[in-house]
């Protein structure tokens, strides 16, 4: 393995932003590792992006479940010795393919406990697992960088307007607060990881068009991808603690 050539994982990266960040990390040069639930999509995704030219390996991933998340930790460990780059991008809306204004099922007042922890189990707990994993790996990097995966609606100040750009959202209170929560966790982290070095930012992709949201979105999962792959790369004087969108920071 070159030693000065960078390795980043994806979760989440067979299909979608996910992919699409992968494809733009091994055009940079980089190793990139596909991380998967399912095993054969993964392969075929790290297999196509090989086709392109790139370097890529699929690892069969699902962030809810921890003996799959160790092993990927062991199997990086072994292989590349440390990780440079994590983004973690797998997620879940918990209503299957709808867009954010038609998940009548996760309003407050009627929502079933059991989708909130779901989504939660995937979109924060899960983040936190595969986190803790991979910080010893990541602590062996010169440039360390993590990027979370988040959404506008994580906003609560721009979806508390009640003038604002999303006030038609259904409330919700799975997808959205996971997503929420996710930042208040961007910041923790920033903060514990900032003396090592490691730069720690959420980010928003916009509206993409993904199967998540049955094709309804007005962007191109590269074009969501970019922002990730910005925060990514940032220099050592990169900011951390940060949430962005395509055009720059966003309010929490």
């Amino acid at each position: 393995m070159n030693a000065h050539k960078k390795v980043a994982l994806v979760t989440g990266a067979n299909k979608g932003i996910g992919r699409a960040a992968a494809e733009q990390l091994a055009a940079l040069g980089m190793t990139v590792l596909v991380g998967a639930r399912d095993s054969r999509r993964g392969e075929q995704a790290a297999e196509e992006l090989r086709g392109a030219g790139g370097d890529a390996h699929a690892l069969t991933l699902d962030v809810t479940n921890p003996a799959t998340v160790a092993e990927s930790a062991k199997q990086i460990d072994e292989r590349f010795g440390r990780l440079d780059i994590l983004i973690n991008n797998a997620g879940i809306t918990g209503s299957g393919q709808v867009s954010p204004d038609q998940a009548h099922d996760q309003i407050p007042s009627a929502v079933e406990v059991d989708m909130v922890r779901a989504v939660f189990e995937t979109n924060v707990f899960g983040v936190i697992a595969v986190t803790n994993s991979m910080l010893p790996l990541l602590r062996r990097s010169s440039a360390a960088r993590i990027v979370n995966v988040s959404s506008h609606a994580a906003s609560m100040t721009l979806l508390s307007d009640p003038d604002g750009p999303f006030a038609g959202l259904l409330p919700s209170a799975a997808y959205t607060p996971s997503k929420s929560a996710l930042s208040a966790l961007t910041v923790q982290y920033a903060n514990e990881l900032r003396k090592d070095g490691i730069l720690v930012n959420a980010v928003a992709p916009g509206y993409v068009d993904t199967d998540s949201n049955n094709h309804t979105g007005f962007l191109t999962p590269a074009q969501g991808a970019a922002v990730l792959v910005r925060l990514a790369t940032v220099a050592d004087d990169g900011p951390t603690a940060g949430f962005f969108g395509e055009d720059g920071p966003l309010p929490w």
